[in-house]
């Protein structure tokens, strides 16, 4: 047998295992691409809408949002929560975001009798309810469901996670496929052909260039969304959010997390807390101290019982600001009679975030977590949300990631119109996966990593392995549909 070598050193053999090999790649490719392309039109859309969620607010909402700073003092957020249930008795109060500048309204989060969650904007020096906002439709609420579960629960966040997960391989696998392998080959990877009159080739440049600049945006977008997930995202939070004991020493813990004041929409508490105990207020000095409100606010703990401040909604938030919590937090009150008092601060530096929980009754500071008590991987993983949101370094920021979801988009729908284009009729146009394949172990490793890294993945990939080999062998008329 004669065995040929080519100019760069590889043989024959090796070039045919090689090209086995990219022909494989891109069938996964191929069949990835047109489950993840759709979803992925979704999170682009939905995530360029939210990135800009604070310029939305103030121009959709700023008649709510803004009030004529006055010289006379704002009103104590106590006559201030009063109002707004005087204008929604059958409503309870949720969490509360004092004003966080002169010219800004108190926000009150109430849930109605009817079932309707919404936010009541009140001005702080007239205890005025200036009016409401629904926080089950409105457009960044309507955007955020989409983008995190598609408007069906957990089904939806599943579907979400799934089509994250494949999308990160679909960004490596489409870097390996374009990746020049010659130095002619930096054109329609790295520069496209603009002088090129094939409508095809203007597609594919359309698809890998931008793609390949843009790649490490994409993965990293695609990466720092999964924390929030509801199976990788939640099994990843319980590996990596530990805290040092002596936060919790001496203090009595419920079963429920510190996470359970979040939802889809509504992050309370900031990510890295999520798995934290959530702390009981000692209820034993409820009866001493009426309905919890004319127990003092301490500075720390041990201060409980002996400070003289009562512990209604006020001293909370003067606790918050004697702390150096920043401007933007929020109060969330106890629901029960072991509930406690959390104040809340997701920053957009999440060096400025700040969770701490106050005893109802004694006012006691039961615990104080701020960037300092995070372990690595939490700091990484809030400093990556941070980051995904457009939050941490302003409009740079949001613009940076606006070009990655605008790119996404266009590698959508440039890769739906290249597969149109080159699709026979009648037929799903899916490369072939060779007969004789060489290269199964490589193969099989990269399934198992991603396996291990991406379970949702393993579970589909299965079910593809199962479709490809059994039911498409017993239905030929089908297997040559989706060929």
């Amino acid at each position: 047998m004669t065995i040929t070598t080519t100019n760069d050193g590889i043989t024959s053999d090796e070039r045919r295992a090689q090209s086995v090999f990219y022909r494989a790649i891109w069938r996964w490719h191929f069949y990835a691409g047109l489950f993840v392309v759709p979803l992925m039109i979704v999170l682009a859309v939905t995530g360029s809408i939210y990135l800009f969620k604070p310029q939305l607010d103030r121009l959709m909402y700023g008649d709510l949002m803004n009030v004529v700073h006055t010289s006379g003092s704002a009103q104590s957020y106590t006559s201030q929560v009063a109002a707004a249930q005087a204008a929604y008795p059958a409503a309870s109060v949720g969490k509360i975001r004092p004003s966080d500048a002169h010219d800004r309204s108190t926000e009150i989060s109430m849930s109605t009798s009817d079932g309707r969650n919404l936010t009541v904007f009140v001005n702080p020096y007239t205890s005025q309810v200036l009016g409401e906002r629904d926080e089950d439709w409105n457009l960044q609420t309507v955007a955020l469901k989409l983008h995190g579960e598609l408007l069906i629960g957990t089904v939806g966040d599943r579907i979400i996670e799934l089509a994250a997960c494949w999308a990160i391989l679909l960004t490596l696998s489409g870097i390996y496929l374009w990746w020049p392998r010659s130095k002619s080959g930096i054109w329609g990877t790295w520069l496209p052909r603009l002088r090129s009159k094939n409508k095809r080739i203007f597609w594919r440049d359309l698809h890998a260039v931008p793609g390949m600049y843009a790649s490490l945006i994409v993965l990293f977008l695609l990466i720092t969304g999964l924390p929030w997930t509801g199976y990788w995202g939640e099994n990843f939070a319980n590996i990596s959010s530990k805290y040092p004991n002596q936060l919790w020493s001496n203090i009595p813990e419920s079963t429920a997390l510190t996470g359970s004041l979040n939802t889809t929409t509504d992050k309370v508490v900031p990510w890295a807390v999520e798995q934290a105990p959530l702390p009981q207020s000692n209820s034993d000095h409820a009866e001493h101290r009426g309905n919890g409100t004319s127990a003092p606010v301490p500075s720390s703990a041990s201060e409980g019982p002996q400070a003289a401040t009562p512990v209604t909604l006020d001293s909370v938030i003067a606790v918050a600001k004697a702390r150096g919590v920043i401007a933007s937090f929020t109060v969330t009150p106890p629901s029960s009679a072991k509930g406690v008092y959390t104040i809340a601060a997701v920053a957009n530096d999440p060096a400025d975030e700040a969770t701490i929980h106050v005893d109802q009754y004694s006012g006691a500071i039961l615990a104080d977590i701020r960037w300092r008590d995070y372990a690595l991987v939490p700091k990484a993983v809030s400093m990556g949300i941070s980051l995904h949101e457009g939050k941490y370094f302003g409009l740079p920021n949001q613009l940076l990631a606006l070009f990655g979801a605008l790119t996404v988009l266009l590698l959508s729908v440039s890769g739906v119109v290249l597969w149109w284009k080159r699709r026979p009729a009648g037929r799903l146009g899916a490369p072939n996966l060779p007969a004789n394949f060489p290269h199964w172990k490589p193969v099989l490793l990269l399934v198992a990593l991603a396996s291990l890294a991406f379970p949702l993945v393993g579970a589909s990939l299965l079910f593809m392995l199962v479709l490809d080999l059994t039911l498409f062998r017993f239905a030929p008329g089908l297997k040559q549909r989706f060929a």
